[in-house]
This record gives structure tokens, sequence and C-alpha cells, in this order.
């Protein structure tokens, strides 16, 4: 990757939720299905069927490809709404609301190319949870506008550098499809046992 690549916007959510496997997918070109991957790809599949249509007085477009030249980003959106003037991005995930923060961060990065593409603020966008059937809105705060910023720059020194970032074991890992690429139970003991020699 050169300083003028753009950066995928997954990138961001697979950085906040691992670095060691934002590395391996993005960097090394590593990637293994598993059952969550699965069904992931596979609702994306059916979310991805480009298009836009009314639903009521909401219009709806789906899949369709978001830019940002400030932040470098690029990715296909699940889908965009848009009411009265104002537009949402809505990212469809697999499961249900989990402990962290990485779906939030991904819309926030939706948002930043939307108002750069429409001229618009996003205050607002949703991730809906196809496990439970719900959207959980999402504030594209301050905070999590920093946050996204920030995750963007560290992404980018990632990819640019190919540094690859010690994989370190979490909870995080039980449902990982890379858990057995990096291992990260075995690169502890390896460490403490070079740490006694």
């Amino acid at each position: 990757m050169n300083e003028s690549d753009y950066i995928p916007i997954a990138a961001l959510n697979q950085y906040s939720y691992c670095s060691h496997r934002c590395w391996r997918m993005f960097c090394a070109g590593e990637f293994i299905d598993n059952q969550y991957t699965i069904e992931g790809t596979s609702l994306h599949e059916r979310v991805h069927t480009v298009g836009e249509g009314q639903r009521e007085d909401t219009w709806q477009i789906r899949a369709i490809w978001l830019k940002s030249e400030r932040y470098k980003l690029i990715g296909k959106s699940d889908l965009i709404e848009s009411e009265n003037g104002e537009f949402y991005p809505i990212e469809y995930k697999r499961g249900r609301k989990g402990e962290w923060d990485n779906d939030e961060l991904q819309v926030c990065a939706q948002a930043l190319c939307l108002e750069e593409m429409t001229g618009k603020v996003i205050n607002t966008g949703y991730i809906y949870y196809a496990q439970t059937h719900q959207r959980q809105i999402v504030e594209i705060s301050k905070e999590l506008r920093q946050n996204a910023i920030a995750t963007i720059k560290t992404v980018q020194t990632l990819l640019f550098t190919g540094a690859m970032p010690k994989a370190i074991k979490s909870k995080r890992c039980e449902g990982c499809s890379l858990y057995s690429q990096c291992l990260p139970q075995a690169t502890e003991k390896v460490e403490r046992y070079q740490e006694g020699n």
C-alpha cells in the first residue's frame, strides 16, 4: 500500500475488533471462513442486491459505493436511507449487539463518506442486527468521529508499514475465523518460556 491508496471501511471494523486480525486480512491477505463469516456473507449477499426504492416516506438505496477523498476511505454500503433531506447509513450484522464498538465505528466511517459525497452533516446511523431483527441507533457524536478518524490514521499506518501487531488472547478470539492462524495462547506460552530462560 502507498499513502495515496484508499482504506477499506471494513478494515476499521476489523482493526477495532482485533488489530492482529486486521493485519492478517488486509496485509497478509489471509482469510478463513467459519460459521459466523458464512452467515455474515449470506446476509450481505441478500442485502447487497443493488437497487433503490421508496418505503413510505423513506427513500432507500442498497449496495452503493461510498468514498472519501479527505480520509482516503472506500467501501460498499449495505443500505442508505433518506428522509426529509437527511441521510442515514445502515450497516447489517448477522448477530446481535455485542460488547464492542467496532460496528459503530464502521457506521461512523460510512457517515464521514456520506457527508463528503452529499455535503450534508450526518448525525445518525443505524446497525440492523439480523438475529434480533432490531435496529440500533448510532449517534454520530464528536467522540465517535474522533475515534473513527484516529482509527483511520492508525489503519493507514498499519497498511502502509505492514508491521504485524502482536496477537493478544481475549474473549474476542472465541468466534474468530483466523484463530488457528494466530494462536495467541501459544504465542503467550512461548513468550513466557523465553522470559524464563
